[in-house]
């Protein structure tokens, strides 16, 4: 199975039927009782709830994003010093978080996920997490995002660019049990453009996204 990779419009589809190609990578074995170790730095994120730089808007009904411990996350993108781009910046690392929230809790509609996409990219997304619902797996291991270039076109629409790393990112089958691990290969990193809006409640929402999977710019 191939972690997220997601296309956007008529290529929805194709991203879903793509998930069960391989990813990832590392030499070590499968185990039913794998976990997996997280990235060695200190930007890494826990799987506990995080706070974002954003909360003070529309904090009061922020989804609570809990996940296995065996997900961890590194965001390799320090802050702006911009109020606007940071907010972005937070938010984004919220929506990654949320859709991995969908898949293991092994549901297409989400209301995490919903809280932080709108439009084509919630779509998108549903059709994404159906896949893995489907397949009767789910995500597992260690995500790198690096890179990031946040842009402000307007009052309330913005665009971010990142990379990321699923070298140490793995797919895990839930029945019978089992970690999915390949080699990390030039199609382990991932190019991302997302565009964003900001709504009602001042947080900022993605509307559309698109990938590209082994893009140069994001190879290590």
């Amino acid at each position: 199975m191939k972690r997220r990779s997601w296309p956007v419009a008529a290529a929805l589809v194709a991203s879903a039927a793509l998930l069960l190609t391989a990813c990832g990578g590392d030499d070590s074995e499968s185990k039913d009782n794998d976990k997996i170790a997280g990235a060695d730095t200190g930007s890494e994120t826990s799987a506990s709830p995080t706070a974002s730089a954003s909360a003070s808007a529309g904090s009061a009904d922020r989804p609570k994003i809990e996940l296995p411990s065996d997900l961890t996350y590194t965001f390799e993108w320090p802050k702006t010093g911009d109020a606007d781009k940071d907010a972005v910046l937070s938010d984004s690392e919220q929506s990654i978080k949320a859709v991995d929230l969908a898949i293991v809790n092994q549901d297409a509609l989400d209301k995490a996920y919903r809280y932080y996409y709108e439009g084509e990219a919630a779509a998108g997304t549903e059709t994404f997490v159906q896949a893995y619902v489907d397949a009767k797996a789910r995500v597992t291991g260690t995500y790198r995002y690096y890179d990031a270039v946040a842009n402000i076109s307007g009052k309330n629409s913005a665009s971010l660019v990142y990379c990321e790393d699923q070298s140490k990112a793995y797919d895990m089958y839930l029945s019978p049990k089992k970690i999915n691990k390949t080699p990390a290969t030039k199609k382990s990193y991932v190019l991302y453009s997302t565009q964003l809006l900001k709504n009602s409640k001042g947080v900022w929402v993605i509307e559309k996204i698109d990938s590209q999977r082994g893009s140069d710019k994001c190879q290590p």
